[in-house]
Formats: structure tokens, C-alpha cells, sequence
């Protein structure tokens, strides 16, 4: 079993990269992190080190795949283990079409003996924990007897920890950003969940916006994973590490956050990289603070030349200390 990681950052496609979680660690250094999902027919037939690799700072870590193939899911868990990730978790959550084409994501909840076929297969290949991540239902298939069914079936397969979000998925007629919105939250569902699987690791997810919101939850279930607010409000994790995990260690202002991207802006950009892929995680650093406008400016502009480093960050980060903390100079 993994650890207690009573919070976690959602995996999030086109979001949870490894530059975000980099950017993230100068943050928190104890939440657990996730990568964006990738399916398993990209890691039989990719380039393993761009799609599987990762800094040993963005540790504790879990990967995060797509697929409905026992075997091909199997060869994905030994691969994590060998890549060095904390955990493997199979999703089957993801309502869009392209996933849905594939088989896999929230269509796979219709059919919980396929998931413990995979979950099952990928045990059997490697020592780290395997978890899901799922909704409390799908289409009109959404009744709390369906998702104790779901999760009894899969449980009993080795899941090691459910993460799951509270609102069911409609596989159509809503986008994906519709179905992290439109379908209420049932939290009670969730809740009732922990009380009657008392023995499983159940993580909450959907809707929460505060820690303090999140450390609330922490009397109902195992863990809390927060989604959008993470990556819309990054400096929100700031307090997490004391608040979650007892770690009192002085927090990181956001511009010794940015100092500490320096090295590794610098690293990015002299391998031929635009720092873009780096600064567009960066943006909300500074979010509701005075100037953040001029600091999103300066990294959208400058952030595409290839070439450009760390002076860009010290210029965007000059900028808000200018407006944000003005010297006043005598007549």
C-alpha cells in the first residue's frame, strides 16, 4: 500500500507535465503528484523517456495510464517500477470521445470485471501500489448499488486506493470540461463509500477550491485530490505541506519560487527548448497579487524565443516587485 498521502494534484491532460510538477515541487514538497494520462498503446509503441521520464524532485509520483488491455496494461506497471514511480494508476474516469474510441476511461466503468482483469494483470507485474481513478457513475448507469458493484468487483481484484470523483460522467452530449461542471457533486456518495469499504483507500475528488475546504474532508475519507484549482492558483499548495503533512519548514515566497526555476529554465533553454513549455504553468503564480497582468505579459512574449532562460523569469519577476513594492525616491 502507498503510503498516506492524505493530499494529492489531480492528473490533468495537457496540465500535469513534468514541468508543472517540477514548478509545483518548489511549492510542496509532499503532495502527491500525477502525470498527465498516457494510454498504453503510446508507451508499447512511443519513446519511453519522453513519455515515462521524470526528475527524481517530482517524487512522490504516480503515473497515470489509459488502456483496457490486461497484458499491454501489465507491461505498463513493470515499466513504471523500473522508471522509478511511486504508484500506477489506470483511469477510468475520462468521458471525452477520443478516449471513449479507445475503449477505455468512463466507458470502462459499464464493465468493472474488465477492470479487475486489468488491475489484476497489472498486480501480478510489479510491486508498487495499482489504483484507479473513476467517477460515482456513468450515463444513467450512476445508483450507489453501481458504484459499490464497480468497486467491490475491482477491490477484490487488489485495487490498492480509489480516487474518486464525485460527479458521474455523461459519455455524450457533454464535453469534458462540461463534465467536471455540469453533473452535480455527490459527495455523500463518496462518503458512504469510505463507511461501508472501511478497509480501502478512498481519495475524494471534484470541486474543491481551499485546503482548508479540502482538510475538512479528511474526517470522512482517506485523502483529498484537488484538480483546476491546482493549476489555476498554484501558490494555494503553498500551506500544504504544514497543513497536510506536518512539515513546518519555512514556505517559499513566490519569487524564491521563481529564483528556484532559474537552473532549471537555464538547463531547458540550452537544449534548444522554448522556455514557453516551462512558463505557461507559471502564469497564475502570482494570481490576485498587484501587477500579475505584466508578469503573465512578459512570459507570454518572451517566453516562445528560442534561447531565452532565466533572465525572462527575473524580468516578468521585476516587473510585479516594481509595481508591487515601488521606491519612492526624494525630490
Amino acid at each position: 500500500m502507498l503510503p498516506n498521502y492524505p493530499l494529492s494534484i489531480a492528473p490533468m491532460m495537457d496540465r500535469t507535465d513534468r514541468h508543472y510538477r517540477y514548478f509545483m515541487r518548489q511549492i510542496t514538497r509532499h503532495t502527491l503528484l500525477y502525470t498527465e494520462m498516457v494510454t498504453s498503446q503510446a508507451i508499447k509503441h512511443g519513446d519511453l523517456d519522453r513519455l515515462l521520464g521524470f526528475s527524481e524532485l517530482e517524487k512522490p509520483i504516480v503515473l497515470q495510464v489509459g488502456g483496457d488491455e490486461p497484458v499491454d496494461l501489465a507491461h505498463c506497471a513493470k515499466l513504471a517500477e523500473d522508471f522509478g514511480y511511486d504508484e500506477i494508476n489506470l483511469n477510468v474516469g475520462c468521458p471525452s470521445s477520443r478516449v471513449q474510441s479507445g475503449n477505455f476511461g468512463a466507458c470502462l466503468m459499464f464493465d468493472p470485471d474488465r477492470v479487475a482483469d486489468c488491475i489484476n494483470a497489472m498486480k501480478n507485474a510489479t510491486q508498487i501500489p495499482v489504483s484507479v481513478k473513476h467517477r460515482i457513475g456513468v450515463d444513467d448507469q450512476d445508483a450507489y448499488e453501481d458504484l459499490t458493484k464497480f468497486v467491490s468487483t475491482v477491490a477484490a481484484a487488489g485495487c490498492d486506493r480509489f480516487n474518486v470523483h464525485a460527479r458521474k460522467a455523461w459519455l455524450q452530449g457533454l464535453s469534458p470540461k462540461e463534465n467536471r461542471e455540469v453533473p452535480p457533486l455527490r459527495y455523500e456518495d463518496v462518503y458512504q463509500l469510505k463507511q461501508d469499504f472501511p478497509t480501502l483507500f478512498i481519495e475524494i475528488n471534484g470541486g474543491f477550491l481551499t485546503l482548508e475546504q479540502s482538510l475538512k474532508q479528511l474526517d470522512r475519507v482517506n485523502a483529498v485530490m484537488i484538480g483546476r484549482a491546482a493549476y489555476d492558483d498554484p501558490y494555494l499548495f503553498s500551506e500544504a505541506d504544514r497543513l497536510f503533512y506536518g512539515d513546518n519548514s519555512p514556505v517559499k515566497s513566490r519569487h524564491e519560487v521563481v529564483e528556484a526555476m532559474f537552473e532549471y529554465a537555464d538547463r531547458h533553454a540550452a537544449n534548444g527548448n522554448k522556455l514557453h513549455s516551462i512558463t505557461r504553468h507559471m502564469h497564475q503564480l502570482f494570481k490576485g497579487q498587484q501587477n500579475n497582468r505584466s508578469w503573465k505579459r512578459v512570459l507570454s512574449e518572451k517566453g516562445s524565443v528560442i534561447g531565452t532562460g532565466s533572465e525572462v523569469l527575473q524580468e516578468a519577476m521585476d516587473t510585479v516587485s516594481r509595481i508591487a513594492y515601488p521606491t519612492y525616491i526624494e525630490a
